[in-house]
């Protein structure tokens, strides 16, 4: 699965994981099965009202709405989600991360045309192999891209920390974070670590000695790893 980089308002990195085009594909037709059902449904009520075809016409298109705008609404209102998106786990967002306008669903929706459509998925399929960031032609005309929110984790991916039986805590105002915090802080420092991304690490450590309200004496590499450690001290010890 390819990750992007996401920048934060605060310069923290954070790291996205690009949807799989299995995922996409499997949302794709999830979502053409309910469109298919409500058109039929349509089609059943309309003819079962016997009405003069002009005004059948005219009724079979206004009930059809629904399903010609559904990736539009549903995304638009449903903060980059449909149903199908819903049950594979992936949202629409903005190449930056953020949260797409109306305008940017309505790109990628109008080209949904060209590369899903007119090409049955084929140029979707092609441009999102070849862009690598999950990027179909509609995407990139509305600068989006989708993501998955499947989380998957190990032990390495907990705040636990194995420490030694005579280990000395140094900070105990570590008791200020909470574990979501400490989840937060843990996964930015440990990528940040493999990365080297030296400015992530400047982040959390400049964030930590605000909120601990401290002054260390380590290297911020060194200080956000006590930080972890002390943190696993006293919460295993309470």
């Amino acid at each position: 699965m390819n990750e992007f980089q996401i920048e934060t308002a605060q310069n923290v990195g954070i790291a996205k994981n690009v949807a799989h085009i299995g995922d996409r594909m499997l949302g794709y037709i999830i979502d053409s099965v309910i469109i298919v059902f409500y058109s039929i449904l349509v089609i059943l009520l309309l003819v079962s009202l016997d009405l003069d075809f002009g005004d059948l016409w005219a009724i079979y298109l206004l009930m059809g709405l629904p399903a010609f705008l559904y990736y539009v609404l549903l995304e638009t209102f449903w903060n980059g989600k449909t149903v199908g998106k819903y049950i594979v786990k992936t949202r629409v967002v903005k190449i930056d991360g953020s949260r797409p306008s109306f305008s940017n669903y309505f790109v990628r929706w109008i080209l949904r045309i060209v590369d899903v459509v007119l090409t049955s998925g084929g140029l979707a399929v092609l441009t999102i192999l070849i862009k690598g960031n999950g990027q179909r032609v509609g995407d990139i005309a509305a600068k989006t891209t989708v993501i998955s929110e499947k989380q998957k984790f190990s032990i390495k991916d907990t705040i636990i920390r194995d420490l030694p039986n005579d280990y000395v805590p140094k900070y105990s105002q570590v008791l200020v974070l909470s574990d979501k915090d400490m989840q937060t802080v843990k996964t930015l420092y440990d990528d940040a670590v493999r990365k080297g991304n030296h400015n992530i690490i400047l982040n959390l450590n400049n964030r930590l000695v605000e909120l601990m309200d401290v002054v260390p004496n380590e290297k911020p590499v060194d200080f956000i790893a006590i930080v972890i450690k002390d943190y696993n001290y006293y919460t295993q010890n309470m």
